[in-house]
């Protein structure tokens, strides 16, 4: 159903963009742009009225497929990230099992103050 409703809605954005950019402006007319300059191009009564009732019509599409849209996603989620703890996953669930220490391993000692690593001695 979302599905549907995403590509009615797609289908008027673009639809919606062609019919605003045929209005007519301030100083062209409408038939100007299929390369006439007639004010007949749509009839007796004119450029106006038509486009005019076809933007409102696809404009309240639009708007209701956008309610549409952001009611259906907000009705997926599920739960916010803020809702767990925030250090509540153990150490060892971060690590793959491939990576992880034996249990029975004693912890590596820490190196001796003094003691200087094959880098540092040239």
């Amino acid at each position: 159903m979302v599905s549907i409703v995403v590509s009615i809605h797609v289908i008027v954005c673009v639809t919606i963009c062609v019919i605003i950019l045929l209005q007519q402006g301030k100083g062209a007319e409408v038939g100007a742009v299929f390369g006439g300059s007639s004010q007949t191009v749509f009839g007796a009564s004119g450029a106006g009225n038509a486009l005019t009732k076809t933007t409102w019509a696809l404009a309240t599409i639009f708007f209701a497929t956008s309610i549409f849209l952001a009611l259906a996603s907000a009705r997926r989620v599920t739960g916010s990230i803020f809702d767990r703890p925030f250090s509540s996953a153990p150490a060892s669930s971060v690590m793959p099992s491939s990576k992880q220490a034996p249990k029975n391993a004693a912890p590596a000692a820490p190196a001796p103050a003094g003691a200087t690593t094959p880098a540092s001695s040239k």
